[in-house]
């Protein structure tokens, strides 16, 4: 006799023909934790239903698997298989459909929200306006002749600009008698005793003396202009 729907052994014997695949208990009680169903519970009713014939079962050392009578359920023949299969093709390419509109309406939902809002909007421009007025403020004061840096000031930064580009030449000269002397007479290659010794020109990191020395010469064209 097929116990009530509504009972644990019911709610057990229904899940068990639904899955049609091996589980031990515990798998069954997991699944069944929704009917608030505890592992003794299931534990005896899937013993009850195995007893009364319900279900199949075998033992594995002290564990028991579970598995639903194959002779309840309809064995498809070769035609009824392939039409399933045509059926679960058919499917599938539905389903692909499906996803490809799921993920265009999820595109779609992401570019509108990586939109800035009303509230968003109108506090940048305000951030951006009071920048705008910040520059033009300068821009006035630049027009206007204002001097931004006083002369005073400007003559000391000269002076020492001026003064480390001439020890720069006074010190790359020096370097180049020393360097002479020293490789008169040596017969290794001079490129190798350099990179030896760690020694590197202001070529070998990307300056030079003569750009420097330019830049001075311009801030003397513009005084005297």
């Amino acid at each position: 006799m097929a116990p009530k729907a509504d009972s644990v052994e019911g709610i057990v014997l229904s899940f068990v023909n639904e899955q049609n695949r091996p589980l031990n208990s515990q798998n069954v009680a997991d699944a069944l934790q929704k009917y608030n169903l505890k592992k003794t519970a299931v534990q005896k009713a899937l013993d009850a239903l195995a007893d009364g014939g319900q279900i199949s079962f075998k033992e594995y050392g002290k564990q028991k698997i579970y598995l639903a009578r194959q002779d309840q359920f309809k064995i498809p023949n070769g035609q009824e298989l392939d039409k399933m299969k045509e059926e679960n093709s058919k499917l599938q390419e539905e389903l692909q459909v499906q996803k490809k509109a799921i993920n265009e309406v999820e595109a779609e939902i992401r570019a509108l929200q990586s939109n800035l809002t009303l509230e968003e909007l109108l506090a940048k421009e305000a951030k951006l306006q009071i920048e705008v007025h910040e520059m033009e403020e300068k821009l006035k004061k630049l027009r206007s002749g204002v001097v931004l840096v006083k002369p005073e000031d400007k003559k000391v930064i000269e002076d020492t600009y001026s003064e480390n580009i001439n020890q720069w030449r006074k010190r790359k000269r020096m370097f180049k008698e020393l360097w002479d002397a020293i490789t008169e007479n040596s017969p290794k290659d001079l490129k190798e005793f350099k990179e030896e010794l760690g020694i590197e020109y202001d070529e070998d990191v990307g300056v030079g003396l003569r750009s420097y020395c330019e830049l001075l010469n311009l801030g003397k064209k513009r005084r005297t202009a």
